[in-house]
């Protein structure tokens, strides 16, 4: 049994029958943050939806957290509340190590880009990610994938904020995960180019993944321009929705071998 629980933008579930695993808890209430762009999408505070009715329940239960980087719309102050008041174990980027551990999180588990480790029984491995096309990806900052092989569970590629790459690229043709999650919002500030990966790019990693891919960090943070309907009415065009999942918030996805 594998269920994934979308909560919200990047924020989701993953549950088995033993574990249950927390990605990059953003938990804050509607519109607790500020806008990340003025005037090239409308200025809206964020997030700009509100947390569905069914999320307290799971997260009674999580076992686990695993975190992709540090921005705000991935680990809010709610989250890191959270995880302390729970005292979560936490698998980060060595890179965001030293932080996190400041914060008082309990970080049990620290990868490099293309190191793998045990994992609850099974193995992660940090994969490179690159969050934003050209200069921006600099400050942008770091930003790790994981790829995740769990006993008698498909296997799951948590791509992360990033455009596509090298190493995104070998990890969907010679790995082939049974699941990808993608970020498919088109993310962009007012200036410089996207964040993560534009439509060309979203097309290009679904057509070459062999399993199912998972749609997320859409409808839910200002500057992330393409919406569900937008993104099917093009997957239907392209002949490409059979391989695509875009769960709505609150929505479980249940997954069998």
């Amino acid at each position: 049994m594998l269920k994934i629980h979308h909560i919200r933008n990047a924020t989701m579930i993953i549950e088995t029958e033993k574990d249950v695993i927390l990605i990059d808890p953003m938990l804050g209430n509607k519109g607790f943050m500020p806008t990340f762009t003025l005037f090239k999408y409308k200025a809206k505070r964020n997030p700009t939806v509100s947390l569905p009715n069914n999320t307290n329940e799971i997260l009674k239960k999580v076992t686990h957290c695993l975190i992709t980087h540090l921005h705000p719309d991935h680990l809010d102050s709610k989250g890191i509340a959270f995880l302390l008041e729970k005292n979560i174990p936490v698998t980060c980027s060595i890179k965001d190590k030293k932080v996190l551990k400041k914060r008082g999180l309990n970080i049990i588990n620290t990868l490099k880009y293309g190191e793998e480790k045990s994992f609850l029984n099974g193995t992660i491995e940090g994969i490179p990610a690159k969050h934003g096309y050209g200069f921006i990806s600099k400050p942008m900052g770091n930003v790790i994938g994981f790829y995740i092989k769990l006993p008698q569970q498909k296997s799951i590629y948590l791509s992360a904020d990033t455009v596509y790459t090298k190493s995104v690229d070998n990890v969907l043709k010679n790995y082939k995960p049974d699941i990808s999650v993608l970020a498919c919002g088109t993310a962009q500030f007012d200036l410089f180019k996207k964040l993560i990966m534009d439509i060309n790019d979203i097309l290009k990693f679904i057509k070459n993944s062999s399993g199912i891919v998972i749609a997320n960090h859409m409808e839910a943070i200002n500057h992330c321009p393409l919406t569900r309907n937008q993104l099917k009415e093009i997957l239907i065009n392209k002949k490409l929705n059979n391989k695509v999942l875009i769960p709505d918030d609150g929505e479980i996805i249940e997954l069998t071998k």
